[in-house]
């Protein structure tokens, strides 16, 4: 199992301490709150009620010997980068991602080596504006450049087979494969396309709006 640390539970915090128990990964849950501990201690592997104020303290929880760790107290500028500072270059943590409030306390996490950071609401609301605006039942930013994508099938493809429709050569995207109710099914290149099938693309995104708007 993946050991995952997640340190400041907010409601961020302690929707990601719970979420990753829930699927299946050994998580260690770390707050200043007794409160808060008692009410998410059942909820995931351990927790801790504790204010961190040195690498002693970290040392003391093992948390050097975690996969991830979560600095997600994101109100607490100072804290948040003091921790942040010795995960990376005390305890030598391999993949730290803390939440920062704004831009400036982003950049100073990512010069003190904090491998991701995030902006919850900035986040959210970047996704909500990509979903209200998008042509794709589903989107999945992969990178900057590479995304997978959930379309309905455009009505020029049905009855054609998948390797009939030269889907890279026209549009430079491919078809990997459909969704039927939750689950994901690869398709053959020869499969026959069906009236009601979820086909799911990869590609750049210019180009998997194109096939999105046939």
């Amino acid at each position: 199992y993946m050991k995952v640390c997640v340190i400041g539970l907010g409601r961020f915090g302690y929707s990601v301490a719970t979420t990753l128990a829930e699927k299946n990964m050994e998580v260690l849950a770390v707050d200043s709150n007794d409160g808060i501990i008692a009410s998410i201690k059942d909820s995931v592997t351990q927790a801790v009620c504790t204010k961190i104020t040195s690498e002693e303290n970290l040392r003391n929880l093992g948390v050097d010997d975690m996969d991830i760790v979560v600095v997600a107290m994101g109100e607490n500028f100072a804290q948040s980068i003091l921790i942040t500072a010795l995960l990376k270059k005390r305890l030598k943590v391999e993949r730290v991602i803390t939440r920062s409030i704004n831009t400036i306390h982003q950049e100073i996490l990512k010069l003190i080596g904090a491998d991701e950071t995030i902006i919850p609401e900035h986040d959210i609301g970047v996704r909500l504006a990509e979903k209200l605006s998008s042509p794709f039942e589903e989107f999945f930013r992969i990178t900057n450049q590479f995304s997978m994508s959930q379309i309905p099938t455009p009505a020029s493809f049905i009855g054609s087979t998948v390797e009939s429709l030269n889907l890279y050569k026209s549009y430079q995207v491919r078809c990997i494969g459909l969704k039927k109710e939750e689950d994901f099914v690869p398709i053959d290149p020869d499969y026959s396309i069906q009236e009601n099938d979820i086909l799911m693309f990869v590609g750049k995104e210019p180009d998997l709006k194109k096939i999105a708007r046939l």
